[in-house]
């Protein structure tokens, strides 16, 4: 697609400072920018590269607006929301058309509006209820059932087991899987394990993205409940009857034990390990690579380390533990200089 770079600030509601009439074709980075593309500037260090981009027009902030690149600018207040309406702009969709594939299994007794989309291969179990407009690729298992609301669009490999829902524009990436039995196991006498069946399910609220290789377990009874807005990245495990609040995103590798609640619009690093029956509060941060082993009570705090301490508290005690050979050294120097003055006072 062509499209002019007023039509393109008219649709982000940003300023053009330059030609307005010049033609854009695609979008880039600023190091891979040719002539008739958009790149984008979010990182005063980038200036350089920036004002010697070979694109023909840049988004940047409106703090930028008065620099001159050479090129037109779009001046934005948001530029990261800005450049996801940008790229939208770029984008295409997955499916140009709703159909169900011949190579598809459906079962009758599912529910399908009819501006849908199944894949090759794909799997919809008795009883489940598919909403309008959603896309489902090729390769997918829904079971007996499950719910998936409006505008899903649901990637290859993608498993819902039996019984679990999904809200309204929701994305699941590839090969995660939802609903799968928790991690419950009643040790014996024997010292063998007995299965603890997991008899509850998975409900996902709307506008929730789940990356690949992501798993979110089945609840033992009741359910493991992702609340509206939550962005989990790929690679995450969430354990039976976890529940997570509006908005909260974490980061690739992250995983949190069972029955722990996570409030809304908190903030989770990569690999981070939260354990179960804890509850962390509202606006949490929490580091990559935390071990969180408490609950969190006061809304708006930061964490870091293993186990995890308050954020600042981990930097000067860190500061301290890097440099514990030195001290160390210098301890064991003093210890000899009070030895000696002993030695040398009898």
């Amino acid at each position: 697609m062509t499209i002019t770079v007023d039509k393109i600030a008219e649709q982000l509601g940003g300023v053009v400072n330059g030609d307005g009439k010049i033609i854009i074709k695609g979008a880039s980075r600023l190091e891979n920018a040719e002539k008739g593309h958009i790149t984008f500037l979010s990182n005063d260090k980038y200036l350089n590269k920036a004002k010697n981009t070979n694109a023909s027009a840049i988004l940047v902030s409106k703090e930028w607006q008065d620099i001159d690149f050479d090129v037109p600018t779009i001046a934005v207040d948001n530029i990261y929301a800005s450049l996801a309406d940008m790229l939208n702009i770029f984008g295409e969709a997955v499916q140009s058309e709703y159909h169900i594939s011949e190579f598809a299994s459906v079962s009758k007794s599912a529910i399908l509006h009819e501006n849908i989309s199944v894949g090759a291969f794909s799997v919809v179990s008795k009883g489940s209820q598919i909403g309008e407009g959603s896309q489902l690729l090729s390769h997918i298992y829904v079971g007996e059932n499950v719910r998936i609301g409006k505008n899903c669009l649901i990637y290859p490999g993608v498993k819902i087991y039996n019984d679990c829902l999904v809200g309204d524009n929701c994305i699941i990436h590839a090969n995660a899987i939802i609903g799968s039995d928790g991690f419950g196991f009643a040790p014996l006498k024997n010292g063998t394990f007995k299965k603890i069946p997991q008899i509850g399910n998975v409900v996902i609220g709307d506008n929730v993205e789940i990356g690949a290789n992501t798993v979110v377990d089945r609840a033992t009874m009741g359910s493991t409940v992702i609340r509206d807005g939550v962005k989990l990245d790929n690679l995450i495990q969430i354990a039976h009857n976890v529940e997570i609040g509006k908005d909260t995103v974490m980061a690739a590798q992250a995983g949190i034990a069972g029955s722990t609640k996570v409030g809304a619009n908190c903030q989770i690093g990569g690999q981070t390990a939260i354990v179960g029956h804890i509850s962390i509060a509202d606006k949490t941060l929490i580091q990559g690579q935390s071990g969180m082993t408490k609950s969190v009570k006061k809304e708006g705090t930061k964490w870091y380390g293993t186990p995890a301490i308050e954020y600042n508290n981990y930097l000067k005690s860190f500061a301290i533990y890097k440099n514990l050979p030195d001290l160390e050294s210098r301890i064991r120097a003093l210890e000899k200089m009070l030895a000696d003055l002993k030695d040398s006072s009898q």
